[in-house]
């Protein structure tokens, strides 16, 4: 089972960004044809921490974990919002994201948090630092660099509703032509 912790942002920044998102060159390549794999709404979340392929029977643990992490956070509760954005990698590496705007070092406490529980836990993570952002697409070097560099300039003046992050969500991924996330358990901020 392949696992990762996430924030699911509220439909309506959703709705925000999406519209946003329809205007970037990434969108228009995709409408006219070029695979820029756009990532599906289905799929967007924020990712707090990737555990990775684990046996079935460590999802309970991982659960656990998530819990003792919300219990740690009484009170924290991030109020953010989509905003900015960037490139991960270059050339057919190339990953385009929307950032955030709000508590965003209040969120890196939340990934903290959980990090620190997955490992009382004894279960695996990246251990790369939480750079929070919601991927919007794998380009690559399928569009031109100029595309990408005007899509992040778009996003630079782009913000989003503010929401409330109110729980953090254990999510089993599953890869492929068509991926999906299925929620596996989620632990309530209080």
């Amino acid at each position: 089972m392949r696992l990762f912790v996430a924030v699911y942002p509220p439909a309506e920044a959703l709705d925000d960004l999406e519209a946003a998102v329809r205007g970037l060159g990434v969108a228009k390549a995709m409408a006219d044809g070029t695979n820029t794999r756009l990532i599906s709404r289905a799929l967007w979340h924020l990712t707090l921490a990737f555990i990775g392929e684990v046996r079935d029977e460590r999802a309970a643990e991982a659960a656990r974990a998530l819990d003792r992490a919300a219990d740690h956070l009484s009170g924290v509760r991030p109020r953010l919002a989509f905003g900015g954005g960037g490139r991960f990698g270059r050339g057919r590496f190339t990953i385009l994201w929307a950032g955030l705007r709000g508590d965003v070092g209040e969120l890196g406490s939340v990934a903290r948090a959980v990090t620190a529980e997955l490992r009382h836990g004894r279960l695996p993570f990246d251990p790369k630092p939480f750079q929070p952002h919601l991927t919007l697409a794998r380009p690559g070097d399928r569009v031109a660099r100029s595309v990408i560099d005007e899509d992040i300039h778009a996003l630079s003046d782009y913000t989003g509703p503010t929401w409330t992050c109110a729980d953090l969500t254990l999510v089993s991924s599953h890869l492929g032509p068509h991926p999906t996330h299925t929620p596996v358990h989620v632990a309530p901020l209080t």
